[in-house]
């Protein structure tokens, strides 16, 4: 069964850049990054899949459901987005922005039921943040607020999880904790991802299926050892890498080489 379909997906924008005809199919319960160069449409691919751009030819289904005749609460009740930012003006606890995530399913006037704090409280402790429940949200961290954003995007008890860069900001530790809570629900929970990502090397490491884009259209996909080559990364981004097996995982490990010019 399928957690998403894109079908000869096109859209554009004013300056003229584009993704054409498009097909990408994500299986229930899969774990897939999206990869590319900046400008290459990794953000538009994750902002059609949330319904936040609607295409100009084909068709978004999620499950059997057409996204075209969903409602904005009908989406937000089977998708959530984990951004790599949120900017939250107010003074909001943790608590409060997690409770956001609740938002779908709250019939107007009626207020949060015990049933909404108890998801939203499970899924704090999921990602480690019951502790933080009462800390305002602006006073955190960076990896704490990223984790906020995903105990927010869980509360919303997604059937499909959105990742846009989510790691894009964090130092090395934050990075691995995110992606390995992420991972952990995709396997526990069943939760299907699709992620935009910015490291190669994180992705082929966590990410089940890779697809690689470039200018638009699908370059490349399949487990991370057939996509990232030293000759599709040269392809895509005009980088010359050496690829190296990773120590502790059956999977590739990018080396970036200087360019000669540069070499001491």
């Amino acid at each position: 069964m399928s957690g998403l379909i894109m079908k000869d997906i096109s859209f554009s924008y004013l300056d003229g850049f584009c993704l054409h005809q498009l097909s990408l199919m994500v299986e229930k319960g899969e774990m897939v990054a999206v990869l590319g160069p900046n400008g290459s449409g990794k953000t538009t691919l994750i902002k059609l899949a949330a319904g936040v751009l609607t295409p100009e030819r084909g068709e978004v289904l999620l499950g059997e459901a057409r996204m075209r005749k969903l409602s904005r609460r009908q989406i937000a009740q089977r998708v959530a987005v984990v951004p790599q930012y949120l900017n939250i003006p107010f003074a909001f606890t943790v608590a409060e922005v997690v409770m956001l995530g609740r938002t779908p399913f709250i019939k107007a006037l009626s207020g949060e039921g015990e049933n909404d704090h108890s998801i939203a409280r499970r899924a704090m402790e999921l990602t480690g943040m019951e502790q933080f429940s009462r800390r305002t949200f602006n006073e955190l961290s960076g990896g704490e607020r990223q984790k906020s954003i995903l105990a927010m995007a869980l509360a919303q008890e997604p059937k499909l999880l959105l990742l846009d860069e989510p790691t894009a900001h964090l130092d090395i530790n934050h990075q691995v904790e995110i992606l390995e809570l992420i991972k952990g629900l995709n396997r526990e929970q069943g939760i299907t991802v699709l992620g935009a990502m910015h490291d190669l090397n994180l992705a082929a490491l966590y990410f089940d299926r890779l697809v690689l884009l470039k200018e638009g259209a699908i370059f490349a996909q399949g487990p991370p050892a057939t996509v990232l080559t030293a000759k599709t990364i040269y392809d895509v981004f005009g980088a010359t890498v050496h690829i190296e097996q990773h120590p502790s995982a059956e999977v590739p490990h990018i080396v970036i080489l200087p360019k000669k010019s540069n070499l001491r």
